[in-house]
């Protein structure tokens, strides 16, 4: 907490605001449109990620929507990185934000989900390799892209801790709870068994 109070505002400042419009691009949106797709608003669940750019019939976009969208957070935190690992770890979490409620659309985005790995592993890489390796293992073993990142990202900040990261085990309990809240219509549907599996057509996220 102290660490956060050094930081002076003009880096505050630059740190939130350039973390939060890094993460506020919408990837997965403009490569659907670029591609000629449509509106990846209107396809399956609507959300913006790679799941349900995969959706749109194209692997090779949902592959780059992963990529641009975990780049996007590792950008952030390669901002704060230059002023102090608090300032990076702030500019992170706004990137989470900007993912999670872009002001282009309207405050609807993603589940943050690519971007918070992508955050991970440029703030620890060991701990953000562990959370990706939980998730491939999840969605390889279960089929749920929701479910394998709802268990990966909430054991992240275990994973953190256990590794005496505490700093960073303390950032990702609220980022953990962003991508949870992201998730509710998801866990819902988990739990009454309606989950769309990956590769499968969602419905309507209501």
């Amino acid at each position: 907490m102290a660490a956060f109070f050094e930081i002076p505002l003009d880096v505050l400042l630059v740190t939130l605001a350039g973390g939060y419009f890094f993460g506020a691009v919408p990837f997965g949106l403009l490569l659907t449109r670029f591609a000629g797709l449509g509106d990846i608003q209107k396809i399956g669940s609507g959300n913006i990620g790679a799941t349900n750019v995969l959706r749109s019939g194209s692997k090779g976009l949902a592959l780059l929507t992963l990529l641009l969208d975990g780049g996007k957070g590792a950008a952030a935190v390669a901002i704060g990185l230059t002023f102090s690992p608090t300032a990076a770890m702030l500019a992170g979490g706004s990137a989470v934000l900007g993912h999670l409620f872009p002001v282009w659309l309207r405050f609807r985005g993603g589940k943050g989900v690519s971007t918070t790995l992508g955050v991970l592993l440029a703030l620890a890489p060991p701990i953000g390799l562990l959370t990706c390796a939980v998730w491939l293992l999840i969605a390889f073993l279960f089929r749920y892209s929701s479910l394998a990142a709802l268990v990966a990202i909430g054991a992240s900040p275990i994973f953190a801790w256990l590794s005496g990261y505490t700093p960073l085990a303390a950032f990702l309990v609220p980022v953990t709870a962003l991508v949870f809240l992201s998730h509710h219509a998801n866990i819902r549907r988990l739990l009454h068994g309606e989950e769309p599996k990956i590769g499968a057509k969602a419905p309507s996220d209501s």
